[in-house]
């Protein structure tokens, strides 16, 4: 930028923005300036000056209060936004590293008919299999798990896939957020394939989705593969934490 464009109303307003956009994200400076920073960036409100400010959930300061007190501010400023926060939330939640944030604030602006295509384009992005820095998976089925914006089936078979994940954690937050998404149609016959998958060594995920399966009553004999396969799992690998084949059919019946 040379010095006439400074000099206009145009080049002030960009130089503003760009030095807010970089003072509400700079993590080494004190907290009251980092907020002047973020306030002004509200007032800007433009898409550039949003997507600034859903920026400053993607670093943590080093004081732990002054900084949940920063993200729930950002929080509740976008969502008393509404439309005009949705492009820059659902540009982060495809390009960032940390998500939660973002997508607590896609459940409180976007109804399922507009959340619902984010995940799915987050997840063709974050496909199961390897990657170096599963975080964003786990983040975005964790916020799967507790989302009540739509029915159980339309989340859980969006969950489902990750149940063979590479990364075990994934796995685990998997089933874990298919406990809280309770639809047997989408849920029921996937667990099982994953509780009797000979690939799966993780004893604590052998043992949660054992537990959601009781938990929720349903079946796990209504197939010989899948009687077949409980009953030989049960009988060798999972007594010892108090669970049993007679316990989990007798609740399905």
């Amino acid at each position: 930028m040379g010095i006439f464009d400074l000099l206009s109303k145009e080049g002030r307003a960009k130089s503003n923005l760009e030095r807010s956009i970089k003072r509400a994200n700079d993590k080494f400076i004190q907290s009251p300036d980092r907020f002047a920073a973020l306030e002004r960036l509200r007032e800007i409100g433009s898409a550039e000056a949003l997507y600034g400010l859903v920026r400053r959930f993607g670093f943590v300061y080093d004081k732990t209060i002054e900084d949940e007190q920063e993200k729930e501010w950002v929080l509740d400023t976008l969502a008393s936004l509404g439309d005009a926060a949705f492009t820059p939330v659902k540009k982060y939640i495809l390009e960032g590293e940390t998500i939660s944030y973002p997508l607590r604030v896609l459940e409180r602006i976007g109804s399922p008919e507009k959340a619902l295509p984010v995940i799915d384009e987050l997840a063709a992005r974050e496909e199961p299999g390897y990657t170096r820095h599963p975080q964003k998976k786990i983040q975005f089925l964790t916020w799967l798990g507790e989302w009540k914006g739509a029915p159980p089936a339309d989340v859980a078979k969006r969950i489902v896939p990750y149940l063979a994940d590479f990364d075990e954690t994934v796995r685990f937050t998997a089933v874990d957020s298919l406990a809280h998404q309770k639809d047997e149609a989408a849920a029921r016959g996937p667990l099982l394939d994953a509780l009797i998958r000979p690939e799966e060594e993780s004893r604590r995920i052998l043992v949660r989705i054992a537990e959601v399966l009781a938990d929720a009553g349903w079946r796990v004999d209504d197939t010989p593969e899948h009687k077949q396969g409980v009953v030989k799992l049960l009988g060798s690998s999972l007594p010892e934490f108090g669970l049993s084949h007679e316990k989990i059919t007798r609740k399905g019946k």
